[in-house]
């Protein structure tokens, strides 16, 4: 006799589940690739994306506690020492182009099989790691003083990221 898998009790197939496990990754690379920073930056930003996907391990929702645990157990787990690699997409604009097109078949899926509570704070995590990475590092600036929190091509990515988890 074989278990039921995590994501069959909840309902999603295994490539459904790959979807909404990958996605909070994606979301962090996305966001932070949308402007080009010093390598320093890019891992601060990182780290506070990855913070927020082991962070969300305690939601309440089940759907998210388990997407994040099964994220987490992909890419490696912070409170244990582990540091996924930081990924530079080749092409950012491309990179995002895809990755606001897996949160719009992802918001779809939601929609179809997920609570609205599961679905509505699986949406909201994601911003919240967008708003984690944007936020991490400022640009521009000389040696720390001044520069731009969220810089344009940040704030873009993230409402076009609700957009297309509002759809």
């Amino acid at each position: 006799m074989t278990d039921e898998p995590l994501y069959a009790k909840l309902g999603f197939t295994d490539a459904e589940w790959g979807l909404l496990v990958g996605l909070p990754h994606a979301v962090l690379t996305a966001a932070s690739a949308a402007t080009h920073d010093s390598a320093r930056k890019t891992r601060a930003e990182s780290a506070a994306g990855i913070n927020r996907i082991s962070d969300a391990r305690a939601s309440a929702s089940t759907l998210v506690s388990a997407v994040a645990g099964a994220a987490v157990a992909e890419a490696g787990d912070p409170e244990l020492g582990e540091e996924p690699p930081v990924i530079e997409p080749a092409d950012p604009a491309a990179y995002a182009g895809d990755v606001l097109a897996r949160a719009r078949e992802v918001s779809t899926l939601l929609g179809a099989k997920a609570s609205l509570a599961d679905a509505e704070t699986y949406k909201h995590w994601l911003t919240e790691i967008t708003d984690a990475v944007v936020g991490a590092a400022s640009t521009g600036g000389l040696l720390g003083i001044g520069g731009e929190t969220v810089t344009e091509n940040e704030r873009t990515f993230r409402d076009d990221l609700a957009k297309a988890l509002a759809a």
